[in-house]
């Protein structure tokens, strides 16, 4: 029983990790100025909160409808990737960007 009750913690703690990602690559995205994003060379404002948008709520969406609180469904591991990849790689350039400015 004690088993369960650790592997349920820990799915539950990255569960709520990712949850925190998703939603600081959302509203980073919601706060940089549009004409930033294809001044870094990067897809717009728009593409981006939708990426960061479905990916939140591909996260969210099974925890509250279903009680799924489980990290690894397909839809939340691509939006964990995308979430990554604007904190990676997005969020830098916008701020080199808007630093210039």
């Amino acid at each position: 029983m004690q088993t369960f009750q650790l592997e349920s913690s820990v799915l539950g703690l990255i569960f709520l990790a990712l949850t925190v990602v998703k939603m600081w690559a959302l509203i980073d995205a919601l706060t940089r100025p549009a004409a930033a994003f294809p001044a870094a060379d990067k897809q717009t404002k728009t593409a981006w909160l939708w990426i960061t948008g479905l990916a939140f709520a591909a996260h969210i969406i099974p925890a509250v409808v279903y009680n799924d609180q489980r990290p690894y469904g397909l839809l939340s591991l691509i939006g964990t990737v995308a979430a990554f990849v604007y904190l990676v790689d997005v969020k830098p350039a916008l701020a080199a960007v808007t630093r210039r400015r």
